[in-house]
Order: structure tokens, then C-alpha cells, then sequence
């Protein structure tokens, strides 16, 4: 899959980010697994807010809206406590291995593969 990057600049914010848009594997997330490898991660959509339930490490979470545009980012989330709210209009969110998000901030519009911008 094509990376998704910050549009107008050169970072990335992963080059290996799986889709979740159905029911299932929403639902799954990134539960069970052990971790996550630089680069990796899971773009959930539609998800205003997530939980850490069955997680076994720490990620942060990347929230945007309908268009795109960062919302929150919420960092180093902690495995089973943990939780984290999109904030006003979220659609969606990327989760990646804690400390992939620190160049990330509201207001970042994010770029996407253009097979996956209409996806739901």
C-alpha cells in the first residue's frame, strides 16, 4: 500500500498502513498483536475514539476528518488503560507505534492512496 503522507511536506506518516473500513476488522484493531514495526500501522474508519483494551503496547493515534485534516493526536497511549477521543467532526484514525506521530499536529491535512479516499 502506498504510504500516507502530510500533504505540502516530506513527512510521512507511515509507509506500510493497513486499511480497517469494515465491521470486523474496525472492531479487531490492532488487539492481540505483539507490536508494531517502524512504518506500520492501521487506518480505522469511520472511529472517533478508541480504547486500549487487549492491546499489548503503547501506540499513538492520529485522528483526522471528512476532509483529511488532522484533528488530535493523541500520544504514547498506554496498553489495556488507556483511551483516547478524536475531538470534534474525527472520522477516522491512524494508529502507529508509539513516537511515529510526534511530527504530526491538528490542522495537517493528510494525503492518501486516491483508491482509498472515497473508501468507508
Amino acid at each position: 500500500m502506498p504510504p500516507i503522507r502530510v500533504s505540502g511536506s516530506a513527512a510521512v506518516v507511515g509507509t506500510n498502513i493497513e486499511p480497517a473500513h469494515g465491521l470486523v476488522s474496525r472492531t479487531r484493531g490492532l488487539m492481540f498483536r505483539k507490536a508494531l514495526a517502524a512504518g506500520e500501522g492501521i487506518d480505522i474508519r469511520p472511529c472517533g475514539s478508541i480504547h486500549m483494551m487487549f492491546m499489548r503496547f503503547p501506540i499513538d493515534a492520529v485522528f483526522y476528518d471528512a476532509d483529511r485534516r488532522v484533528t488530535k493526536v493523541a500520544s504514547n497511549i498506554r496498553p489495556w488503560l488507556g483511551m483516547a477521543f478524536g475531538g470534534r467532526g474525527a472520522k477516522g484514525v491512524i494508529e502507529l507505534a508509539a513516537g511515529s506521530a510526534n511530527a504530526l499536529q491538528p490542522g495537517d491535512l493528510l494525503e492518501f492512496d486516491p483508491h482509498q479516499q472515497g473508501s468507508s
